[in-house]
């Protein structure tokens, strides 16, 4: 195990659920929240080495809780990985403004994953 920690942060179970073992399965720990207040709660204990995010959620949306991160002390070297249904060219480029480092659409798998985690350094 690498030691490199995953915050996977989605309001549906089974999608944290199946993108924990994906991340588990590339050697990193994975942790889980179900909504943005959980997953800024997390990283203000600990900031992870990435964060797998879904856009919509209630209370803290994700560009609002990328903001966040990003303002917490080390947030800015955490990686952060939108994994959303939402695919307007518009909402990319809004993640990427808020610091989105990438971007993966709706319905993924574990190839996916782990080409991004490739472009982004965080495997090997």
């Amino acid at each position: 195990m690498s030691g490199k920690r995953c915050l996977v942060v989605d309001d549906s179970r089974v999608i944290r659920r199946v993108a924990a073992k994906i991340v588990q399965d590339l050697g990193f720990s994975a942790a889980e929240a179900a909504n943005g207040q959980e997953a800024l709660a997390a990283c203000a204990e600990g900031v992870p080495d990435v964060v797998l995010l879904e856009w919509d959620m209630a209370h803290i949306t994700g560009p609002e809780l990328t903001r966040a991160l990003r303002a917490l002390p080390g947030g800015r070297a955490a990686k952060v990985v939108f994994c959303t249904s939402r695919n307007e060219l518009a909402d990319v480029r809004s993640a990427i403004t808020a610091g989105a480092d990438e971007y993966i659409m709706k319905p993924f798998d574990s190839e996916i994953v782990a080409s991004k985690f490739l472009i982004l350094g965080l495997l090997g």
